[in-house]
């Protein structure tokens, strides 16, 4: 009791929360409020037992509002998530990244283009929880402002549970219960963890040369630490493995390192569809040096270890999404040390989505990954889950069981197919040095 005394005291002074194991699964949810002529409750598995996300990701809204292309981006964009959501029907809907083109936006109006982003979920009464990336994080624009204006609206689930300047934002997890179940006291069936990667700049922070401070790109180990803690305490509550999937907008190298194993034949268009156009990926870290200091002649600081070694030594793991290289929307099994890497895979499936949005860089055809959970699979310990994606047009590639023998089994390969915008000007906005 002593000891509980003393650390909700300091939790006092230095701002930090501080859970008892009785009240870990209580992620701060009101247990249910109305909604859109809805009562909203803990995320939960369907009557059939099943779970379905829809995960869109670099929609990049806000550039160049002065312009006719900007806004008309935009449209575009919206019409892309209606289109699909007109052909899906999921439980929870994630927002994995770059929502906003930080650099483009005015300070008094940055976060604004999240009512826009929101709308066809609101209408449809859809509850969604987001990750940031690296163009939300820049001098006019702030993960914690984005996170401010997304809760105006109460569908959002985003939180923000590890603090310090060096955390990020969207660092936090979801526990997902079986049907039926209406407050936060279930066991749960399924944990969702959400990682903020950062990169860009910190709001409104300058160098002494008049410089933007640039932000590091990767999930920070504060982070990672709370992750492995509060993992293991949820296990030692529940006594059992509880199967998990992971979302961060920047990949960790190991994408890097399976795609060029052996060149562009490393990813199979028949064992792991999905287009494979940005070769070699941009991962967290790169650019980065050993040290920490960002360097021109660096190419990537294995700031990402820590993680990587989190999520392979993370039982029930099923995969982990990941968006910012618009040019990949393929997954790949990582079972094993891959040449150069010092973190050996464990069976984790690494999985893009699809380029969302019209704004950003690349003309690859609009789409969402969608991913599908069966509680009937997961009681048989069978960490395995069903994926496709579902393209602007209605059409469906890429579908997929990431099951035991993914990797091994053949598919239909994915058409590289584009998609245009007449009045949209993709030369401002470019991937740059790799940088994206």
């Amino acid at each position: 009791m002593l000891t509980l005394v003393v650390l909700v005291v300091l939790s006092a002074l230095t701002g930090v929360t501080v859970q008892s194991p009785a009240r870990l699964l209580d992620t701060q949810e009101p247990e249910s409020y109305q909604d859109n002529n809805k009562i909203r409750h803990p995320l939960s598995f369907d009557k059939d037992g099943t779970f379905q996300i829809s995960i869109f990701e670099d929609l990049h809204f806000g550039e160049n509002a002065w312009d006719q292309w900007g806004p008309q981006q935009d449209i575009n964009s919206v019409k892309v998530i209606n289109s699909i959501l007109d052909n899906e029907t999921p439980n929870l809907v994630v927002l994995n990244g770059d929502l906003i083109t930080g650099e483009n936006t005015y300070l008094e109006n940055s976060t604004e283009y999240i009512d826009q982003i929101v709308e066809p979920l609101v209408s449809r009464g859809l509850t969604w929880a987001s990750t940031y990336g690296n163009h939300d994080h820049n001098f006019n624009i702030s993960g914690a402002g984005i996170l401010a204006r997304e809760k105006k609206w109460p569908n959002s689930r985003t939180k923000s549970m590890v603090p310090g300047r060096n955390a990020g934002v969207t660092n936090y997890y979801l526990p997902v219960y079986s049907d039926g179940c209406k407050t936060c006291n279930c066991t749960p069936e399924m944990i969702l963890w959400f990682f903020d990667s950062r990169g860009g700049f910190y709001f409104r922070e300058r160098n002494a040369d008049g410089s933007q401070v640039g932000q590091p790109d990767w999930v920070d180990v504060s982070v990672v630490n709370w992750f492995q803690s509060t993992n293991a305490r949820i296990r030692q509550r529940f006594g059992k493995i509880i199967p998990s999937l992971a979302f961060v907008h920047i990949p960790t190298n190991a994408s890097v390192a399976v795609q060029t194993e052996h060149g562009r034949d490393s990813v199979n268009p028949n064992n792991e569809p999905g287009i494979n156009d940005d070769f070699p990926l941009a991962q967290q870290a790169q650019g980065w040096c050993e040290d920490g200091s960002n360097g021109k002649n660096c190419t990537y600081g294995g700031q990402d270890v820590p993680f990587m070694q989190a999520i392979t030594t993370t039982p029930g793991l099923i995969a982990i999404f990941s968006g910012h290289d618009h040019g990949a929307t393929w997954c790949y099994k990582w079972d094993h040390l891959v040449p150069g890497m010092t973190v050996a895979g464990n069976g984790i499936n690494l999985c893009f989505g699809q380029h969302s949005g019209y704004g950003g860089y690349g003309n690859w055809i609009r789409g969402a990954r969608q991913v599908r959970l069966s509680k009937d699979t997961f009681s048989r310990q069978k960490w395995e889950a069903e994926t496709w994606i579902r393209l602007e047009s209605g059409s469906v590639v890429g579908s997929v069981n990431l099951n035991a023998t993914y990797g091994k089994d053949w598919y239909p390969a994915t058409p590289n197919d584009k998609t245009y915008c007449p009045t949209c000007n993709y030369t401002v906005i470019t991937p740059g040095p790799r940088r994206r």
